[in-house]
């Protein structure tokens, strides 16, 4: 039965007492996104600090989770130990769905609990279990254990933080599921100043689905789209991966710390190279029919008759940017070693790649040397990398505590914040120019998914400031309403406004369904209220000189261009921000 409130779930640690509670404001805030921002705004302390024991930990799904493919996502939202301020991460695997059929639409746990502990819940349960012994483990371990205690089958998920997390490192991520995360801006570190080492989600309980005639004639539409027709292939194929060659053919690749913008032996770590020798399989969220997940492996000997142990890791653009070519580590195999310890460590992988990545030229150029960093760093010296992880995870001395809190915040004690790589956070794995440099270093969540920056700069046409700025806030708005709808991004050529709202209709949301545009531009403003509201300034975030250096298949970066754009989409952003907007009705 389709309801006008949300369902959510509240637990607090400090009490240890739990709470359904009944939320309106479906037609205004639709789910995920939305949701999130107006459960912050409900439960946040925005005058107090991000590790405050009553801050909330946040996620929410969407209207159309367990409805239709691809609406798989979960939205986590908090507030970061990076910046203090109100912030967003998204992830796949199966908590979204785990929640559905928990019969929740939002989870929000607050309090600190007096010893670490893990949360297990279901549609007709809760528990809340001491787990002091996990402690200090790392996030494959912990997932074993943590299978074994709250066992199930089908619809169960799990999220756990490594000792990045418990450390309360701002680059420390949760990991969902084993080969997902909610990854950026620290969220693993809000689960680790609570004492919550994990969260088990049971989906124990089932919901009808709609018995109309257009709900199953929708239904396989979308799925057809996403599996008989090439719009969806390459993900499935060599995945975000391929972006690697592209991205290089064109100098458009971050490479050695942001010094170059491609390598001719980058060959090494292709998509196509990973493919040939490292993938085991492919893996998919829960929900989806593609299987974008990519899932390669490393292999350790342990004994001297040639015995070895193997891993699974999973790899797509972002992690492979992060650790191989900013790196300068150019061999697949050694990216994922790398890949490895950082997932066990629990940390946020483009965060903390980038950030050794200025370690190493910091340390080249000696601004730092090797009574900081421990380890020799090198550009491409994988093993020195994979013991640096660990201390960054750890935070083995003062460098590697300042590291961790961001690399502009090492830069400002050690110097070298002209070839900081950071947008807001730690970049992502895109060179491709003014717009998107813009839209990361002031976007929502600091993410190149906020909006297609980075295929703005790869279309001709000349350089208006007003022309781009207008594509990055109407580029968010349709982005936002997706997520808010829980959706994968990478469906977003399939889920067009027209199929949205048919698909909305079909489940019994015509009030939402007929009003998208209205509640996409409502949420949007109620993102960027709450983010302005926990201190967020656009004027006072910075691009480093590293990014006016580059060379691009364009040529130089125009500095002049640049700069009028990041002035005209600070604008934008403090007109979104603006406490003038109208309640959606």
């Amino acid at each position: 039965m389709i309801r006008d409130f949300f369902r959510v779930l509240t637990i607090n640690l400090t009490s240890g007492r739990s709470t359904i509670v009944e939320v309106g404001g479906r037609n205004e805030v639709a789910g995920g996104s939305g949701l999130a921002a107006l459960l912050f705004n409900k439960y946040g302390q925005t005058d107090k600090p991000w590790d405050d024991p009553e801050q909330p930990l946040i996620f929410a799904i969407g209207p159309l989770t367990g409805y239709f493919p691809l609406m798989s996502k979960t939205v986590c939202a908090f507030k970061s130990p990076y910046h203090n301020q109100y912030a967003e991460s998204h992830a796949g695997g199966r908590s979204a769905l785990t929640l559905r059929f928990a019969d929740l639409d939002a989870l929000v746990i607050t309090g600190k609990a007096a010893r670490p502990v893990c949360i297990s819940l279901g549609s007709r349960h809760i528990e809340i279990k001491e787990v002091h012994y996990l402690w200090g483990m790392d996030i494959f371990a912990t997932g074993k254990y943590l299978r074994h205690m709250f066992r199930g089958s089908g619809h169960r998920s799990i999220l756990r933080i490594g000792p990045a997390g418990e450390k309360g490192s701002p680059m420390a991520c949760i990991n969902a599921d084993t080969y997902r995360h909610f990854g950026r801006l620290g969220s693993g570190a809000v689960m680790g100043v609570k004492n919550l080492k994990g969260i088990a989600i049971q989906g124990d309980a089932s919901f009808p689905l709609p018995e109309n005639k257009d709900y199953p004639k929708i239904f396989e539409e979308v799925h057809k789209q996403l599996t008989d027709t090439d719009m969806m292939s390459k993900y499935h194929n060599l995945g975000t991966p391929v972006n690697v060659i592209a991205l290089n053919d064109i100098k458009a690749l971050p490479v050695r710390n942001l010094q170059q913008t491609s390598d001719p032996n980058i060959a090494g770590i292709s998509g196509e190279k990973f493919a040939e020798v490292a993938l085991l399989r492919n893996n998919a969220c829960s929900g989806c029919p593609v299987g974008c997940i990519h899932i390669g492996f490393v292999r350790e000997r342990f004994s001297e008759e040639n015995r070895y142990l193997y891993r699974q890791v999973a790899y797509d653009h972002e992690p492979i940017f992060a650790t191989g070519s900013m790196l300068g580590v150019l061999d697949c195999f050694r990216v994922l070693d790398i890949m490895d310890v950082v997932e066990r460590m629990g940390l946020d992988v483009m965060s903390s790649g980038v950030a050794l990545a200025w370690a190493t030229e910091a340390l080249e150029k000696g601004i730092i040397s090797e009574s900081e960093t421990i380890v020799p760093l090198k550009f491409g010296y994988a093993e020195g990398y994979k013991e640096a992880m660990q201390h960054l995870a750890m935070g083995t001395n003062e460098f590697y505590q300042t590291l961790s809190k961001g690399t502009l915040a090492a830069a400002e004690q050690y110097n070298g914040k002209d070839f900081a790589c950071v947008l807001g956070q730690e970049m992502a794995g895109y060179a491709t120019g003014e717009t998107f440099f813009t839209s990361q270093a002031l976007g929502f969540r600091h993410s190149h998914l906020d909006s297609a920056g980075y295929s703005y700069d790869q279309k001709p046409g000349e350089k208006n400031a007003g022309k781009a700025a207008d594509f990055l806030i109407k580029d968010e708005q349709g982005r936002v309403f997706l997520t808010s709808m829980v959706s994968c991004l990478f469906a977003r050529g399939v889920y067009n406004d027209e199929l949205l709202g048919r698909c909305l209709d079909s489940v019994g949301y015509k009030d939402l369904a007929e009003k998208m545009s209205d509640v996409s531009r409502h949420i949007q403003k109620l993102r960027w209220k709450t983010r302005f509201a926990t201190g967020f300034n656009p004027n006072s975030v910075s691009i480093p000189k590293r990014f006016t250096e580059i060379v691009t298949w364009k040529g130089a970066i125009d500095t002049e261009h640049l700069r009028t754009l990041k002035d005209e989409y600070a604008k934008r952003i403090i007109e979104l921000g603006a406490d003038n907007d109208k309640k959606t009705t």
